[in-house]
């Protein structure tokens, strides 16, 4: 059931308790969701495509950014507030729209091909929120296609903004993510995708979605894929440098998928500089969405190395912590996109909150989903 009202200062979303307690799935536990209204608009933006999320807990609120490439309105994300219990999830409130703003202190414009050069919006698809530097850092996947004019390429990036969206640097990119006219370098909509800060502020990691060219092909019904996640050391004398990266080891995609079927990484959240929650996403009759733990381990630092394909390198370990295609209550659910930790529950157990892009589509929904982790 789609539910939510409007109310003066954001609009409000009912909360929708699980149907039943599920068990706990290796310690995890679903505490409910919150679904969006359809058609909801804040300050004359539509809110949709919410593909990343990142807690603040000093105001205890969200942010979450949209993937609109300057379509329904200007690049942006949204501040949102959830109330979230053991009981589960009561209510949200998306409050505040704030644009991301360019180099020169305006909104991105929309996506115009035929201009001279060519207008390309970002992507944007992850965002962290860094506590101790009260600010955000947020990615774009580029832009890899064909224009009236020839190929149009527009490098992934991860940019530094204010909370009011403002610019305020950018970082430097590890040359697998340069995009190219030949079959080489990252996929069109597969690079930059998941973006988390590390409790301390020290580290920063930004995850593809899946693999580039030279990385192998796409996940299948029959194999997974390595992909990449990136890291970032914030205190360092280059903090805007890569320091390190690691290859990911994605799983197949849905067999129920068919040729068109695959899988990807959608988001990650860091539980310390090593150790990580990480979501893949995965399309069947309807998305297969699993939660993994994965952690750094005896991982190869892949920065240096130009192709995964055919390389000896060792993977980040993963363990499965939860099939959220199969958790009782959780009804429904649409295409997960976003991960954080949210607060602590009073038995001292941490929240993990995802939420939905729903692709600005009416067959679609926007969802905010609560689970607890085992207190630690």
């Amino acid at each position: 059931m789609l539910c939510g009202a409007l109310l003066a200062g954001g609009v409000a979303l009912s909360g929708c308790a699980p149907c039943d307690t599920a068990p706990p799935a290796a310690g995890l536990q679903y505490l409910g969701q919150a679904v969006l209204a359809p058609h909801t608009v804040v300050e004359g933006a539509v809110v949709g495509g919410l593909s990343g999320i990142s807690y603040d807990a000093g105001r205890d609120c969200y942010y979450v950014i949209s993937d609109d490439r300057s379509a329904s309105g200007p690049a942006r994300f949204y501040t949102a507030r959830l109330s979230v219990s053991d009981r589960g999830v009561t209510g949200a409130t998306i409050s505040a729209v704030h644009p991301l703003l360019d180099d020169d202190g305006r909104p991105f414009g929309p996506r115009d091909l035929a201009a001279t050069p060519p207008v390309i919006p970002p992507d944007p698809e992850g965002i962290a929120f860094d506590a101790g530097r009260q600010r955000l850092y947020w990615s774009s996947e580029g832009e890899r296609t064909e224009g009236p004019h020839g190929a149009v390429l527009a490098d992934p990036w991860v940019r530094i903004a204010g909370l009011d969206g403002r610019y305020l640097g950018r970082f430097s990119m590890p040359p697998q993510l340069a995009m190219s006219q030949q079959l080489t370098g990252p996929r069109r909509n597969t690079t930059l995708e998941g973006l988390t800060v590390t409790g301390d502020g020290r580290m920063l990691f930004a995850a593809m979605e899946g693999p580039g060219y030279d990385d192998g092909p796409l996940p299948d019904a029959a194999h997974g894929a390595l992909t990449r996640i990136t890291a970032y050391d914030l205190t360092g004398s280059a903090p805007h440098a890569p320091v390190a990266q690691y290859a990911y080891r994605l799983e197949p995609a849905d067999p129920g998928a068919g040729r068109a079927g695959t899988n990807g990484l959608t988001d990650l959240a860091a539980l310390s500089d090593t150790e990580f929650l990480v979501t893949e996403r995965a399309y069947g009759e309807r998305p297969t969405v699993r939660l993994f733990r994965a952690e750094i381990a005896d991982a190869t630092d892949v920065l240096a190395t130009p192709a995964l394909a055919g390389s000896d390198v060792t993977p980040m370990r993963k363990t499965l912590l939860a099939d959220l295609s199969m958790t009782p209550g959780l009804h429904p659910l649409d295409n997960i996109e976003g991960l954080t930790l949210g607060p602590r529950l009073p038995d001292g157990r941490r929240t993990v909150i995802l939420v939905s892009d729903d692709n600005f589509s009416a067959s679609q929904v926007t969802q905010f989903v609560a689970f607890a982790l085992p207190a630690g």
